[in-house]
């Protein structure tokens, strides 16, 4: 799996989700319990990954969706 982003916004990364869910495009989410363990202040972003095959679709997909800005450069 490779990092298609990294972020504390939580609403951002529940809209990428659900664009990545209506095109079929498996994914984790990394990190998202160690915010709990922080104290919820949002300090340590949460990580979203994908599987290799399907990164080019996924970046594809979110510069499409206007948030090309918010990808992990390689």
């Amino acid at each position: 799996m490779r990092e298609l982003l990294r972020t504390n916004d939580i609403v951002l990364l529940s809209a990428i989700g659900a664009l990545l869910d209506g095109a079929g495009i498996v994914y984790l989410m990394l990190d998202q319990h160690m915010s709990v363990m922080e104290g919820s202040i949002g300090l340590l972003p949460r990580r979203l990954l994908v599987e290799e095959d399907a990164l080019d679709e996924a970046r594809a997909l979110l510069r499409e969706a206007g948030l090309g800005a918010e990808l992990r450069t390689e």
